[in-house]
């Protein structure tokens, strides 16, 4: 029973503040991070003495749910036939941000594989989510088997960090990369890169009563792609099944984005976005705050590392192929930060030509996280 009640806690308390965020008439409610708000939600409870140990089988199964239904609903907006498209700036912009990522994860995996037990599962998670975003940091510790309190304590460095880069970006980014990196010039096929619609803050459609019919459709969508890699899961070798499938769910997730009717359901995203909440919630309940604190200093380190390191390499790199500072700018923060923030990046620097094609390339990031993340921490896995 105690299980049962903090499962539903773990749907209900999103939505709860979905509510509140929306219709609450106190304008500071409206600045509230949900995000941040339901990982402490479920570290509160579990610190508590509120989360029994017979409750851990429940909020794993909670996790395992929203995760494999998140993805493809996430995915599902990805528009790959336009990724031709990609060739020009942003594109080669994009490829060196993951290519940065990649660089600065390896050289912290070398200095701190000695003092971080899960040195390279770390590394594999930080991979996906500054090449993507939370979605992928919660797919590869679910595919990774990543201890719950390492991944609460990356995200915790993640969130930290990326408040400390977005403060940056919209303060002194653009006159300080005006110093370094050419000005930007529009493209003479200005235009050409478009993407399905995306709300920079759509969890507003989940509280309208004409969103239920899209929502029941793209939840239906969700389930057929979970249920085929759940089939995955279970003819796949035990110690490699958790791995193919989430690599399944994202492959199959991506293959249903060629569907014009399942692309262009645009209650999707939102649902996706909602289900990483409640996967927020449900791992939080499982944190134990005195092992977070034991690994924090050295494992915010290692994210600290990875975050500025890569955006300052991303930076040489982009100088040395001469893209200009709002492209490098617009594409890091859809790496580092995910798309909903291309365009608030794009009102601040006064550039909303470079909206559609930082959406584009974080959606296609998010599509390449799990395959990266997976990959690198495999990859350093084999080197040690």
């Amino acid at each position: 029973m105690p299980g049962l009640i903090l499962a539903i806690f773990s749907f209900a308390f999103p939505l709860l503040l979905i509510v509140l965020k929306e219709r609450s008439q106190a304008a500071w409610f409206a600045k509230v991070n949900p995000v941040i708000a339901c990982y402490i939600a479920g570290i509160l409870l579990a610190n508590m003495g509120l989360v029994p140990a017979e409750a851990a089988e429940a909020l794993d199964l909670v996790q395992t749910a929203s995760v494999a239904l998140s993805i493809p609903l996430l995915l599902f907006t990805v528009n790959l036939s336009r990724s031709k498209s990609l060739t020009g700036r942003a594109g080669l912009s994009m490829v060196l941000a993951g290519g940065s990522v990649m660089v600065m994860v390896a050289l912290a995996h070398v200095i701190f594989q000695g003092q971080i037990e899960e040195s390279a599962r770390v590394a594999g998670m930080v991979v996906g989510v500054y090449t993507g975003g939370t979605p992928n940091l919660a797919a590869i510790s679910k595919a990774l088997g990543v201890s719950q309190s390492a991944y609460l304590t990356v995200h915790t460095a993640d969130l930290v960090f990326s408040s400390l880069y977005l403060l940056f970006v919209m303060t002194l980014a653009k006159p300080f990369l005006a110093k370094i990196l050419p000005a930007y010039t529009r493209p003479e096929h200005h235009g050409e890169l478009q993407v399905e619609e995306l709300e920079d803050d759509s969890y507003g459609l989940l509280l309208q009563r004409s969103s239920i019919p899209g929502m029941v459709l793209s939840l239906v969508f969700a389930l057929v792609v979970a249920a085929l890699g759940g089939a995955v899961f279970l003819l796949a070798p035990p110690e490699s099944a958790m791995v193919l499938t989430i690599l399944a769910l994202t492959t199959l997730s991506l293959g249903a984005s060629f569907l014009p009717f399942v692309r262009k359901q645009k209650m999707s995203y939102p649902l996706g976005q909602y289900l990483i909440l409640v996967f927020c919630v449900s791992v939080g309940a499982l944190a134990d705050l005195k092992i977070l604190v034991q690994a924090a200093p050295t494992l915010f380190l290692f994210v600290g590392l990875c975050l500025f390191g890569s955006f300052a390499l991303h930076i040489l790199l982009a100088k040395a192929v001469g893209i200009d500072g709002d492209t490098v700018l617009i594409t890091s923060t859809s790496a580092i930060c995910s798309p909903p923030f291309v365009g608030l990046t794009a009102s601040t620097i006064g550039n909303k030509d470079l909206i559609a094609p930082g959406i584009t390339t974080g959606l296609l990031g998010h599509a390449a996280g799990n395959y990266l993340g997976v990959l690198v921490a495999r990859l350093l896995t084999m080197m040690a």
